[in-house]
């Protein structure tokens, strides 16, 4: 017999083995990473998980170059996981984006179930948790963005009256807009609490506040009622206006980075 058809089998066998290997080594992979269902790398692209949806939202790229991706990653009842890495050039003073969770409205409604709008004055609690990491250059934020409007049912027309944003995390010295009017103590943490306005053109806008934690955090838990309460209590909002929306996500203004929600939940109660 050949020598070469001696060594079939053991060379069948080595095969068979590293092959073997391989797709154990694959499925042991797969089994580690994250399951990701969908993503969307468009300019407003959407990704529907349960009652929120995750939205690619570009809204100021024009003011630099650059890309950005949004990506799911699991689901449990109210409670989602999900991501979303740019790279971003441009001016540092202007957001490119603010890829986020929406619950409620952003110039129109998508999905049912939201518990949303509920008028201040009702007392509604809002809980929430959301825990995080960020691994990025540049700057940037990781924020709740809260709309209110003076009516129930607003549609993509109706502008809101009132934005309120909470930053948890900030980096590269992003700032927001408006001007620091006093610090406070809500939510397990010391917030500057600063107040400006939004010019929406065409001689409309709207009023902005921002909570900004003098030290970043990655995990909170807090009731979104404690932070407009604050602002009703100041004479600043008015208690009939409606909480329409909570969203939670990241203002890039420049840089390259990602951030990964590891596990985010709000309820209206």
């Amino acid at each position: 017999m050949p020598p070469e058809t001696r060594r079939a089998p053991v060379k069948l066998l080595l095969l068979g083995i590293v092959a073997a290997f391989s797709i154990a080594l694959a499925s042991t992979l797969v089994a580690a990473s994250p399951a990701q269902a969908a993503s969307t790398c468009s300019k407003g692209g959407t990704i529907a998980m349960g009652k929120y949806y995750v939205t690619n939202n570009l809204w100021g790229n024009g003011s630099g170059t650059g890309w950005q991706c949004t990506w799911n990653n699991w689901q449990s009842g109210d409670t989602i996981g999900w991501g979303t890495s740019w790279e971003w050039s441009g001016s540092s003073y202007s957001v490119k984006s603010y890829s986020s969770s929406v619950l409620g409205w952003h110039w129109g409604w998508q999905r049912p179930g939201t518990e949303l709008p509920v008028r201040l004055s009702d007392n509604h609690s809002v809980p929430t948790t959301w825990n995080f990491s960020v691994n990025a250059s540049g700057t940037m934020n990781v924020a709740y963005d809260l709309w209110l409007h003076p009516q129930l049912n607003p549609d993509w027309s109706n502008n809101p009256t009132d934005e309120i944003m909470i930053w948890p995390y900030r980096i590269g010295g992003a700032g927001p807009a408006g001007t620091k009017q006093t610090t406070v103590s809500l939510g397990g943490g010391t917030w500057d609490l600063y107040r400006g306005w939004i010019d929406a053109g065409n001689g409309t806008g709207w009023n902005v506040f921002s909570f900004v934690r003098t030290s970043n955090t990655i995990s909170v838990n807090f009731d979104l009622r404690d932070f407009t309460g604050n602002l009703v209590n100041r004479g600043w909002l008015s208690s009939s206006k409606y909480l329409t929306s909570v969203q939670a996500g990241t203002e890039v203004f420049t840089g390259k980075g990602q951030l990964d929600t590891n596990s985010y939940w709000v309820d209206v109660r």
